[in-house]
């Protein structure tokens, strides 16, 4: 069987993603062969054709973090033939082909059964709203409710902050949504947002080891000195959901917030959380967590477009999430 993929090489010159035409045994080893109807565009996948990104460990390889379609084949008894899946995380698109093809083939242990979503609905909430619905699940299970205040939102226009911001909404929270976007304000509102600030800290602010204490909790997605601004404006008892750095990696805070206003930083990593959970939450994003502005957050591109895409994204210009059209856009 040959098929069309986007693949990744390195070159002198950097990294090319190049189309071309490949066979089934240019995959890798797994037990169910899915033909991919859509995969999504993420930050990772952008770093994925930079060089120096630091996510992938060889090329050539086919990009794609995420992908959603129908099983083609398989060898596990628990997916036949038809079944809409969704896999993402775990060494797909990093270390093992992804989502930028007609076909994949992966371990069974990465595959989840869709059940009440759509593959295209599965593709725009993708791995970035998956972390944002991972971020809101650990800031509920340490008993967050509406009733103990704001709950902030960093990155508010990017792929985990807008479907915090929609999830945390339809969920009756009081959302403050922070981006340094302007003219998203409207936007931010249509998704449930009470109200739309600019990034923080604010210019010309102090970074101070305790500042005055405004939100019940954060979803944070910026990092850096955004977080740990955050960290020191939380209230006592808050926890803030942590899961990226497009601010940065370095974290120049104090143990103050933590030892002063027992403040929780949360580690949010969708990657490798356990397939048992991942599947426990699929079902639940088809249900109470499920975005209700999906159609709002998702743009939409043909995958010969996705070298594109990424790079609005590492250039800070995307908002949303961008489903990438496979099946029949090649």
């Amino acid at each position: 069987m040959e098929f069309q993929a986007m693949v990744a090489h390195e070159t002198k010159d950097g990294i090319a993603l190049i189309r071309e035409e490949v066979s089934d045994d240019f995959l890798m080893p797994g037990e169910v062969t899915i033909k991919v109807h859509y995969t999504s565009a993420n930050y990772k996948d952008g770093l994925a054709i930079t060089p120096g990104g630091g996510v992938v460990r060889q090329y050539p390889l086919i990009p794609g973090i995420d992908l959603t379609g129908e099983v083609f084949a398989s060898t596990d008894p628990e997916f036949a033939p038809g079944d809409l899946v969704v896999a993402h995380g775990y060494e797909i698109g990093v270390s093992h082909h992804g989502g930028f093809a007609e076909y994949a083939r992966v371990p069974a242990g990465w595959v989840v059964k869709l059940e009440g979503l759509t593959p295209r609905e599965a593709a725009a909430i993708g791995t970035a709203g998956y972390t944002a619905a991972m971020s809101v699940q650990a800031l509920l299970d340490r008993g967050l409710t509406p009733e103990a205040g704001p709950v902030l939102v960093t990155g508010a226009t990017g792929g985990v902050g807008s479907v915090a911001v929609d999830i945390l909404a339809g969920l009756g929270f009081e959302v403050i949504a922070s981006t340094g976007k302007l003219g998203a304000g409207e936007l931010l509102s249509t998704l449930g947002a009470n109200s739309v600030i600019g990034r923080l800290p604010g210019e010309g602010e102090k970074l101070r080891a305790l500042g005055k204490a405004q939100w019940a909790a954060a979803v944070d997605s910026v990092g850096g000195t955004s977080l740990a601004h955050v960290l020191s404006t939380v209230k006592y008892g808050g926890a803030v959901a942590v899961s990226g750095l497009t601010g940065g990696s370095d974290l120049p805070t104090t143990v103050m917030p933590f030892i002063l206003r027992g403040v929780s930083l949360l580690g949010i990593d969708s990657a490798h959380f356990p397939i048992a959970q991942r599947r426990d939450l699929w079902a639940r994003l088809a249900k109470d967590l499920k975005p209700r502005h999906l159609s709002l957050l998702e743009n939409y591109a043909p995958i010969t477009e996705a070298e594109a895409v990424l790079h609005s994204i590492l250039d800070g210009t995307h908002s949303g999430r961008t489903v990438l059209g496979v099946a029949g856009e090649f």
